[in-house]
């Protein structure tokens, strides 16, 4: 995973968790919903970039 990918991720996880904040806060049900769902999205994608760098050291293990 890429150092920009991360601190992409990251950003728009701790977004997410800021929208969802802000409509507990004012009892916004919407902003609470996208707030949790710009965590999951972000999550996934974090996911999709840890699995990319385990495929990519196996495929370097049978280089060697």
């Amino acid at each position: 995973m890429g150092a920009d990918d991360k601190i992409s991720n990251k950003a728009e996880e701790m977004k997410g968790r800021a929208k969802e904040g802000m409509g507990r806060a004012t009892d916004d049900e919407r902003l609470e919903a996208e707030g949790r769902a710009d965590q999951s999205k972000s999550k996934v994608k974090q996911a999709g970039e840890k699995a990319k760098d385990a495929a990519k050291h196996v495929k370097d293990a049978f280089k060697h």
